[in-house]
């Protein structure tokens, strides 16, 4: 049997600093990680918004309610190199940073599977929860001094629809464990939010997806965005604004390919090899970044599975 903590991919503590860096080098998905970190915030810290009703209008409105009573789950949803794990893995070092509490990160290992041995998968996944528990217990008094991130990227694996046919009984078992333990989770109030990656949001269970509190979705970057990225990561090279409309234009549909470049693409991909291609020899160049914008983009999810 699998070791509790062989369930998960090199989990973490926050703050940390290599997560602080990582989170502000996600340019251009400013509102989005402002909307998970504020989810985040009160689904660990409920009382937050008794206070703020209390505060800006004298009483508790009822509405707040609805936001007390909800699953402790957001998934992020869209195509390859749009920053989704990225923001996954780091966006627990704000919430601590803006709680001032501990918020260790538990990423959830493909390994909770399991081999397909009947009734396997449900003990392997039932144990990553009662460990995620034990880790973030639920706290004594109202203020949560430690909260946790439970992360599950590519969802899809585990948390596949069950009303597919062809869906083995072992696979449906799994998503019955997943579903229990983010219900177990929620019902006793431990501070632990479930986050889930996909590609394919459709392929999410629908119980899944009808409890999530929020499903945030990750576009690949804008003209604006691409601009705001590339003026930055370039800044230094004092490129014009007329050097950096071309690279955007050439980042983006280009050439009637119907997309453009994810922000995988440009931080992983166009940024360094720019610098690699005049390392050692040669000073960074205009015309070195412009060739390597002509590289193509990752295709969308949907035409490599075509």
């Amino acid at each position: 049997m699998t070791d509790t903590i062989d369930l998960f991919d090199d989990p973490k503590s926050f703050p940390d600093s290599v997560a602080e860096r990582r989170y502000a080098s996600l340019v251009g998905l400013d509102e989005i990680k402002e909307t998970a970190v504020r989810e985040a915030l009160v689904l660990l810290a409920p009382q937050s918004v008794t206070e703020w009703s209390e505060q800006h209008h004298g009483k508790v409105l009822r509405a707040t309610q609805f936001l007390a009573d909800r699953t402790p789950l957001l998934v992020f949803s869209g195509d390859v190199g749009t920053g989704k794990t990225a923001l996954a893995e780091s966006f627990g070092d704000e919430v601590a940073r803006r709680a001032g509490i501990d918020v260790p990160l538990f990423p959830l290992s493909l390994s909770a599977r399991g081999t397909g041995t009947v009734g396997e998968m449900t003990k392997l996944l039932a144990a990553a929860f009662a460990y995620v528990a034990d880790q973030v217990p639920r706290p004594r008094t109202g203020n949560v001094g430690r909260a946790g991130v439970l992360l599950v990227d590519e969802a899809d694996a585990l948390a596949q629809s069950r009303e597919l046919d062809q869906m083995h009984h072992e696979d449906r078992a799994g998503v019955n464990a997943l579903i229990r333990g983010i219900s177990h989770l929620a019902a006793e109030r431990h501070p632990v939010i479930v986050v889930m990656c996909t590609n394919r949001v459709g392929a999410l269970d629908p119980a899944i997806r009808r409890r999530a509190a929020a499903i945030l979705t990750f576009r690949r970057p804008t003209d604006a965005q691409r601009a705001t990225l590339l003026s930055d990561a370039f800044g230094d090279l004092d490129l014009s604004a007329k050097q950096v409309a071309e690279l955007v234009a050439l980042t983006g549909d280009h050439e009637g390919r119907g997309y453009g470049y994810t922000f995988s693409d440009l931080t992983t991909r166009l940024i360094p090899g720019s610098v690699l291609a005049s390392f050692p020899d040669r000073p960074l160049e205009f015309d070195t970044i412009r060739a390597q914008a002509h590289v193509a983009p990752t295709p969308p999810f949907e035409e490599q599975t075509a």
